[in-house]
């Protein structure tokens, strides 16, 4: 398949009630790259991708022009099985990437999940660039693979280490850490009592973790006190 053959069915997808709601939860972005295609379509499609083999046009065809067709490339990649040709591919991608839906929603559990002695390399190295996204990203793996069996104290320190003045990067340490909070409560509540993270991040972590089913009624209320 084209990448204008893509483009066209994207465009054949396209809602436009649907771009304009989206729109207003990404400030910031272009409204002419947006086309507006909702996600279960796109998911569908890109199996569909996937499964003819004819998306390396496409993934050539690159930076993208839409929002979408960004989506589409990483949705693509999530059915991947393949370790090595998703980091290349994902180390071309992410530094194209602008906002946060397109970020969060790439998750290569495919190709991920049984190499986790080698994610966790490419997480560090993710984490320590200077890129919004490619941050946000390597946070966003740390939090999906590593918070439960394969915890280790050390990823905490990972993540309190990042110091910016990016929204983007410091709602998803605080996400990181409220959900710590609710997987690895013992050794994530010393980061909350002593203040490690800077004072917006300490109060958005604790606002999260209380808003958490997962988090006990008594933990909630001893988190209201350390705020």
């Amino acid at each position: 398949m084209t990448s204008k053959e893509i483009r066209n069915r994207l465009f054949e997808m396209q809602d436009k009630e649907y771009k304009e709601f989206h729109l207003g939860l990404m400030p910031g972005v272009n409204p002419d790259s947006v086309i507006g295609v909702r996600t279960p379509l796109m998911r569908k499609f890109a199996k569909e991708i996937f499964k003819s083999g004819e998306y390396e046009e496409f993934f050539n065809d690159f930076p993208h022009e839409y929002y979408d067709e960004m989506n589409l490339h990483g949705f693509i990649l999530c059915e991947v099985k393949d370790y090595d040709y998703v980091i290349n591919e994902l180390d071309k991608f992410l530094p194209y990437v602008n906002n946060w839906a397109t970020c969060d929603l790439i998750s290569p559990k495919k190709a991920f999940s049984k190499n986790l002695d080698r994610l966790i390399v490419d997480i560090k190295r993710w984490i320590s660039t200077e890129d919004t996204y490619t941050i946000r990203f390597g946070i966003e793996m740390l939090m999906t693979f590593f918070l439960d069996e394969h915890f280790k104290p050390e990823y905490n320190d990972i993540v309190a280490s990042v110091l910016s003045d990016e929204y983007y990067i410091n709602m998803m340490k605080a996400w990181y850490f409220a959900t710590a909070l609710a997987k690895q409560y013992d050794e994530t509540i010393p980061y909350i009592e002593k203040h490690v993270l800077d004072d917006w991040c300490h109060k958005k972590t604790i606002q999260k973790a209380r808003e958490s089913y997962r988090i006990t009624k008594e933990q909630k209320e001893y988190l209201k006190s350390l705020k």
